[in-house]
């Protein structure tokens, strides 16, 4: 039995022995750029900023600094560990959509035309590029295959930073409610966050960028798991039938798709560890940032804090690690990788301003069923440009995925139509 559970690991770490004599694609060049050891490496990195970050605020905690505590960084310390309560006087009402008495129906049709063609827009240009960045080799002649790009977490910082301009630039240019957060608390969404987006990157070396989305698309049944944990939420039978459906139909497309060209079983073991590390992380930020909300915070606020903290986790860890100079190096040589990662983090900021416009003109219900047909789009899309291919018991599995999605946002509805409490949905921030 312990053999077994070794084999496992080992082909899980080393895709190449699982390959029937092909060399995968995703084949690493030394036990260096392994993804586990990648994974471990940059943890390692993450580990040292919130060990002693968190050391210091158990520190500051203890000796109760803000009554004791004087000098030029109080205000520092005080914003950082302790936070500040908003003044009646200083908040700004998170007031309820509402719609003007001078709004038209056609101009409510445009409006939400114009919300929609933007979330497709950002999401479907993002989803190709990151198809390409991650998948195909740059710099390619008749004599050369050209080089991949592999780091995964440069571009994680890349989308970060823009997130972080975009998120400031809103703050200083709306007015926003009083921060009264302590900050250190983002850290603990923002480390969930670059991992869950490390994990999605990586897990494109591995498999197909279809797969990638259904798993995605089924991340309401760990999210549900994670809400029970962490907020002690409780559940509809609607909401364990649908999470039932979406795992059915999840398992007939895996099941059922032919194998990718470069695809073997231990690619496809590495594509889906990653896959679930991706909806572990990504589910524990959602739930994390649900309970930050309770500050009273814009989500403007919360991307710029999450942002934050984000941006110095992985420059610190590529700083560590020697990679920041060699991913510079990378994009110097070869402009177009650098057009495509800059597009791809434009994209990721516009789509964050578009998510939270959109549900605060139409609502989460209008916004959910965009996302979900976007998610259907972006299949069809990456099929078409990088020839995936899926059999008809596979798209009858995509169909029963999108199907239980609608149905959950119509079972909302429903409730809220009957004056029930509605399940809250997840969190929108920085989902990419």
């Amino acid at each position: 039995m312990d053999a077994r559970w070794w084999a496992v690991v080992l082909l899980a770490a080393l895709p190449s022995l699982g390959a029937g004599g092909e060399t995968p694609e995703a084949s690493p060049e030394s036990w260096t750029q392994l993804w586990f050891f990648r994974f471990l490496v940059n943890a390692a990195g993450y580990a040292s900023f919130m060990v002693p970050g968190y050391l210091l605020v158990q520190y500051f905690r203890r000796k109760n600094y803000l009554e004791t505590g004087r000098g030029l960084c109080f205000p520092l310390v005080k914003t950082c560990v302790f936070g500040s309560e908003p003044k009646a006087s200083d908040e700004v009402p998170l007031a309820p959509r509402t719609e003007p008495a001078e709004t038209t129906p056609t101009w409510q049709a445009l409006k939400l035309l114009f919300c929609a063609a933007g979330l497709q827009a950002s999401y479907l240009t993002w989803g190709v590029l990151q198809e390409r960045v991650m998948t195909r080799s740059y710099g390619a002649t008749a004599t050369s295959p050209g080089e991949r790009f592999t780091d995964s977490q440069f571009l994680v910082l890349m989308n970060r930073v823009l997130a972080l301009i975009v998120a400031g630039l809103s703050c200083i240019l709306c007015k926003q409610p009083r921060h009264g957060a302590p900050m250190y608390r983002y850290s603990f969404a923002s480390l969930s966050n670059v991992l869950s987006s490390w994990c999605q990157y990586e897990a494109l070396k591995f498999v197909s960028f279809p797969t990638q989305v259904l798993a995605k698309a089924s991340k309401v049944i760990p999210v549900m798991l994670m809400g029970k944990l962490v907020s002690r939420r409780s559940y509809e039978h609607w909401e364990y039938l649908t999470a039932g459906l979406i795992s059915m139909g999840v398992s007939m497309f895996l099941l059922s798709s032919g194998p990718e060209p470069r695809s073997s079983p231990a690619t496809t073991l590495s594509g889906l560890i990653l896959l679930a590390g991706y909806i572990a992380f990504d589910s524990f930020t959602s739930n994390w940032q649900d309970a930050l909300f309770a500050y009273k915070m814009s989500s403007v606020q919360m991307m710029f804090g999450v942002n934050l903290f984000s941006c110095l986790f992985t420059v610190g860890s590529l700083l560590e690690q020697g990679a920041l100079l060699e991913g510079t190096r990378f994009m110097g040589r070869h402009t177009e990788f650098a057009a495509h990662a800059l597009l791809l983090s434009i994209c990721s900021a516009c789509g964050q301003l578009f998510i939270f416009y959109t549900i605060g003109q139409f609502g989460a219900a209008i916004f959910t069923i965009i996302m979900t047909l976007r998610q259907a789009f972006a299949i069809l899309l990456s099929c078409l440009l990088y020839g995936h291919t899926v059999t008809v018991v596979g798209g009858l599995g995509v169909a029963v995925v999108f199907a239980a999605l609608l149905l959950r946002v119509y079972a909302r509805g429903r409730l809220k139509q009957r004056g029930k409490k509605a399940v809250p949905v997840e969190s929108p921030v920085q989902k990419v």
